[in-house]
Order: C-alpha cells, then structure tokens, then sequence
C-alpha cells in the first residue's frame, strides 16, 4: 500500500516537500519559513505573472531572489513535477490553454486512434476530439499545454543545473559533493526527458541550457535549433547523469521515485532507438540485463497496481502521486475519468486476441472504468481528483520490445521473436481481472523459426499495441515506423503528412514576433 505520513518531511536533499493536508505545525515553526520559500519559488516558477510572461516567448524569467540550501534542493523536486498528473500544476483550470494536467493521453492516446475523448461524445472541451480527427490548429489548447509542461520542466531543470554547477553558491550554503552531484544527475536527465517529449512532438525546438534572467535573454533564445542537434544535447545530458546517478535499482532507499540508473540508461536505450541505432538500443539494453535491476512482473496488472508500487520488479521510470499531501500530488486523470472522460475505440478493443488479460486490465468496458489509471481492480478512484496511482513512463515490457525491434532489424530473427514470446507469456499466464487464468491456447507462441523480417515486426507492432495500450507510447510508434498515415487512414482519421509532427503553438510565434517559426503546413 502507499506509505503513510506520520511526519512531514524536511527540506533536505533526501526528501520530497509533502506533508498530508491535515498536519498541524505551529506558527513560528522550521516549515513555515520553508514555506515562504516555496511559495516565492512557485511565484517564480509560474506562468501565472501574466504582465510579464506575456511578452516572454519561451523559459520562466528568473528574478533576483537569494537562493537557500531549501530552495536550492526544491528547484530539483520541483523539476519533477511536470512529469506529473497532478491538476493544476501550472495553471487554475486553464482548459483554454490546455494546461490542466499534461496532454499525454490526448496527444499520444487520442491521436493514434486507441482512445476517444469520453465515453459519450458531446461537445464537452472539443478541442480533445480534434486529435482524434487531426482537425486541429496551431491555436488547438493541446498544442500549447504540453509546449507549455515540457518547456516549464525546462526550465526548472535549467534553474537547478545553474545552481549546482555553481560550485561557489553550493560551498556558502553546505551542500556537499555526493549530494550536490545526485541531485544534478536528475535534472539532467529531466531536462533530456522533456526535450525528448518535445523534439518528438514539435521537431526542431528552442534550446534552452541557462535560466533566462532577463526579457533580452529570452527573445536571444527565441529560435529554433535542429532535432539533430536537441538530440545531440539529449545525449550529452544523459551521459552526464549517467555518471552522476548512484548505482542500484533505486538511486535513494526510501524515496524510490526518484531517478535511477537504470532509468538514464533506458532512456539513453530508447533515444538510440529513435534515431535507429539499433546495435546501440542492442548493447545498452544488454547492459541492463546484465545488472539484473529489472524482470517482467508475474502478472500483469502489477505494475499498475498502488498496492504493489516499488515493491515489483518492472517499472523503471514513473511518477509517485500520492494522496493527502500539501501541495497536492494525486493523479488527476482519475478525476477525469469521472467526469466520463477517456474511453477505448472500437478498433483498440479489436485489436486483442481471444481472452487477452491485458484489455480488461487496461479498460474494463462493460463498467467503464480505467484500471490502468486508477490502480485498483474497482471504481474507487474514478472521480478522484488526488488518486494516488502512478503514472508509468518506462517499464521493462517496453524495454524488451525495444531490444526485440533492433534484433529484428538486425536480422537476429529468433531472438527478437524469443523476446515477443515472453511478453506473451507473462500476459497469458496472468491471471486475468477476474482472478482466473486464461483457457488453453490463449496467445499462443509467435512461430520462433521465421525468417520474415516484415512478418516478426508486424507481430512487435501488434504486441506493442497490447502489450503498452493507454501508456503513451502508440502514437509515437505509429509515426517512427512510418506507419502513421497508412493505419489512421485506414481506420477513417484525416492524417496528413504534415502530422507527424505537430504544430508550434500559435502563441509562441506570435510572442516571439515570428523569430519561432512554424511547422510545414500548420
């Protein structure tokens, strides 16, 4: 189960800034005046001073106030937050700008045809339902909300690097060496997760690699820097929070959430197989192996189940909600599902074979309840606006079929398919959500002796869909296999080629003056 909080947590660099909601401290006590720091930071971190941010086309402006050892240690936790479902992260309801929570589902889910907006469509925020059409604008809230959590991850990762490589600062306010080196290995690699998300998203993205102090700074910065080279900065970062992150499958004991080794390597894993280096994706992912950090859980639903968070053996990388904490951390997408909102398409529920767990375990159709996202095998959490599940990045499911493609298109057919074969199997001797196991000859093997390069990578296509359905992960498939347009097509969706990537939102350009120039076609 979720741990408790008889204690709120100190502002060190070993714990989170959460305390359950119901806590009583006194008035002159050590949190309160971490509070005021707090919220000086959130002050500066968000995008609410409208004056002023208005005019900035990218990053957050930085004002001049004293860091703390507090503030210090926050700016890297609070890098974390746009990895969140959390509502409201960095806005008030702002279902206009698409600022809610982050778009993921709606950009990823929606857009590859495995999730409609609600169960019963109606005209409740259409602009979701113009990624299910491909109808959207450069205007479109989605466009701009999850600009809006990558870049606002960004830059916080770029206040923190700035503070810790600034080996003066750190010296004056006591952070010592291991600690100030582990906290810098994590926003390195936030800062190369979100500018994987946007360069994936958008193409070719503004750079940013320094707080911006000022509104000459931020239009200095105000264009766009080839994919090739974001991917290259990716990289670099990956590499240095390789070496910055401690050993072992979770970097900190009790705070288990936190970036890991293996979560850079993955990561480093997965951009090689984006840009298809596949004896690259081949040689890292073997090294995971090799630390023996990772396996495929027994059933299924374990890695979604909050009764079993960092107590399996699969998840790699994923957001900790929680319930009760102030300021709040639950999983608001469960709030959403109560309002009637994220359903499956026909075409997603098709596509499982006879008594597959893994769609029952994904949606319960009949009751309409998103087990994956409430973490509980019942409605309890649907409506529930601080849900305390997790939300999944990167599992070892995901990892296996990484490898599995990059043997395929390295013509080392009988492992790629040993590797589909295992992911199956782990699913059909699931127990299902019922409790009962599958009937005989339920996904049966994949035939382990073909040679047929296009038939093994139909099956990982097919096993990925299944196998990761409303994780985020299909519609980027769809588009890096060049598959998008042939499939949404042929499933009635008006894709064009211009969506593979999507549009600059329109607010950027304008505030930048047209220096932020817009995709082909949008």
């Amino acid at each position: 189960m979720k741990r408790s909080y008889s204690q709120g947590y100190s502002a060190d660099e070993n714990n989170l800034m959460r305390v359950p909601s119901d806590q009583k401290r006194s008035a002159h006590s050590p949190m309160k005046s971490i509070a005021k720091i707090l919220v000086a930071l959130l002050i500066l971190f968000s995008v609410s001073c409208k004056k002023d941010l208005h005019n900035t086309p990218i990053g957050i402006i930085t004002e001049g106030i004293a860091p703390t050892h507090a503030s210090v240690v926050y700016s890297v936790l609070s890098s974390y937050q746009l990895l969140s479902s959390t509502l409201n992260i960095i806005g008030n309801w702002g279902w206009d700008n698409g600022t809610v929570l982050r778009n993921d589902f709606i950009l990823q889910d929606i857009a590859s045809g495995d999730m409609q907006k609600k169960w019963n469509p109606d005209g409740d925020q259409a602009w979701m339902d113009q990624f299910g059409d491909f109808s959207f604008t450069a205007s479109n809230p989605g466009i701009n909300g999850q600009w809006s959590y990558d870049f606002d991850g960004v830059s916080r990762s770029n206040i923190a690097i700035g503070y810790l490589t600034d080996d003066k600062l750190t010296a004056s306010l006591g952070i010592d060496d291991a600690s100030k080196k582990y906290l810098l290995g994590q926003v390195y690699f936030l800062r190369a997760f979100y500018y994987f998300d946007l360069v994936n998203l958008y193409g070719d993205v503004p750079l940013l690699l320094a707080p911006l102090k000022s509104f000459a700074d931020a239009y200095s910065v105000a264009k766009r820097e080839t994919k090739a080279n974001v991917y290259i900065q990716i990289s670099k970062d990956l590499d240095l929070a390789k070496g910055l992150i401690p050993a072992g499958k979770y970097s900190d004991a009790v705070q288990k959430w936190r970036v890991s080794q293996g979560a850079v390597m993955a990561l480093q894993a997965k951009v090689a197989l984006y840009n298809q280096k596949w004896s690259e994706v081949v040689t890292i992912v073997t090294a995971l192996e090799g630390l023996n950090y990772y396996s495929l859980n027994a059933n299924y639903f374990d890695n979604f189940s909050v009764a079993k968070e960092y107590a399996e053996n699969e998840v790699i990388l994923s957001y900790d909600h929680e319930s009760l904490t102030t300021p709040r951390t639950g999983n608001g997408l469960c709030a959403l599902a109560g309002w009637g909102f994220i359903a499956p398409t026909t075409n997603f529920i098709n596509a499982f074979e006879p008594n597959d767990p893994r769609l029952n375990y994904t949606v319960d159709v009949p009751s309409q309840n998103v087990y994956k996202f409430f973490g509980e095998l019942n409605s309890n959490n649907k409506g529930n606006d601080d849900a305390p599940s997790n939300k999944i990045y990167i599992r070892w499911a995901d990892v296996m079929l990484w490898k599995a493609e990059a043997l395929n298109e390295s013509g080392s057919y009988s492992a790629a398919i040993a590797l589909i074969n295992t992911v199956r199997q782990r699913a059909r001797l699931s127990v299902n959500a019922l409790g009962n196991y599958p009937p005989s000859g339920t996904l049966p093997d994949r035939n382990g002796l073909s040679t047929d390069k296009a038939q093994i990578k139909d099956w990982l296509v097919q096993e990925r869909r299944v196998e990761l359905g409303f994780e985020s992960q299909r519609f980027n498939d769809l588009k890096r296999w060049s598959l998008a347009k042939t499939f949404l097509t042929s499933i009635g969706k008006n894709f064009q080629d211009k969506n593979y990537i999507y549009p600059i939102p329109q607010g950027e350009i304008d505030k930048s003056g047209g220096s932020i120039t817009q995709n082909a076609g949008y």
